[in-house]
Formats: structure tokens, C-alpha cells, sequence
């Protein structure tokens, strides 16, 4: 099983991912290390990326996702996978599942504008709602709760949506 943690940045893509990973025993691959050092640089500098500029980045996530399946392993991917087009790229296959963390946008400015230490700035949060298309396929977590209530959810929905699932590689 592959579990892409999505939604736009600010939402609790890693802490949820990172959870979800440690529960179950999985590998956690953190989406945003796997950008090229421009796209990096353009989110410093509060310049929002376009397609060209995330496609290699969605491909090395794919890669990571078909290594995975290749060796039958079990990983969580955190990524924001905004546009259905990324979706696509991203969805190998039927084990290829997407978590959609949902929220505001105030409350998810006013959680980055707390947050330290991350290249992506909170002014360039309204380019992700503008390029949002919201999935109606995904698991959808509601993140106005505490963060362990979204860690628990998720979990929870998880396992209730996977037939025989034991949650071991």
C-alpha cells in the first residue's frame, strides 16, 4: 500500500505522514526533499512554482512510489499534490491511495504563520488554495481538530477502508 498525505502546505502533510509511518512500521519519504534546489530557491524567494517547475519533482516521487511497489513495501509519501494532472502522475496504481488533509484557509495561515524554520511563506499560501482541486476520491481528513485528532483519524480511516488490512510490510 502507498498512502500519499496531500493538501496544501501548512496543512500537517508530515506530521500526519510521519505518524502514519511510525504506527504502521513504514518508511516515510518527506515530499519536500525531493525538490530540485531551483524550486527550493523560488519558495524562499516567495515565487510560487508552476507545472514546468514540479514536474521533475513529481516524477522522483513516482519513482519512489514504483520502487516501492516493485518491492512490495509499504510507504507514505507527504506531498501536495494540488492538481489532479500531479494526481495522475502520481497514481501508479489501484495500491496508490491519497489522504486529503482539509482546511481553511485562515486556519491553515494562522498554523504557518507560527511555524518556524520553513522555506515555504505563509503569503504564498493563497497560490496553493488557487491551485487546489480538491479530490473527491481521497481519504478526507478534517484538520480543524487538535493534531492527534487528525493523526487518529486518519489512522482510523485507514484501516477501516483497507479490506484485511494488518498494517505490517
Amino acid at each position: 500500500m502507498i498512502f500519499i498525505v496531500m493538501g496544501v502546505s501548512g496543512s500537517g502533510k508530515s506530521t500526519v505522514g510521519k505518524a502514519i509511518g511510525n504506527k504502521f512500521g513504514w518508511k516515510f519519504f518527506e515530499g519536500d526533499e525531493y525538490h530540485p534546489a531551483e524550486n527550493v530557491e523560488k519558495m524562499k524567494n516567495g515565487v510560487p512554482l508552476n507545472d514546468d517547475d514540479r514536474l521533475p519533482w513529481l516524477l522522483s516521487l513516482r519513482n519512489i512510489i514504483e520502487q516501492a511497489i516493485e518491492k512490495n513495501e509499504n510507504i507514505v509519501i507527504s506531498c501536495s499534490a494540488l492538481k489532479e494532472a500531479y494526481r495522475k502522475i502520481l497514481k501508479v496504481n489501484n495500491e496508490v491511495t491519497f489522504i486529503y488533509l482539509k482546511g481553511s484557509f485562515d486556519l491553515i495561515r494562522k498554523r504557518m504563520e507560527e511555524r518556524k524554520d520553513h522555506f515555504f511563506k505563509p503569503a504564498m499560501l493563497k497560490s496553493q488554495f488557487d491551485t487546489l482541486e480538491e479530490p473527491d476520491y481521497a481519504v478526507d481528513i478534517d484538520i480543524s481538530g487538535s493534531t492527534q485528532k487528525m493523526i487518529d483519524d486518519a489512522i482510523s480511516k485507514i484501516i477501516e477502508s483497507e479490506p484485511g488490512f494488518t498494517g505490517l510490510n
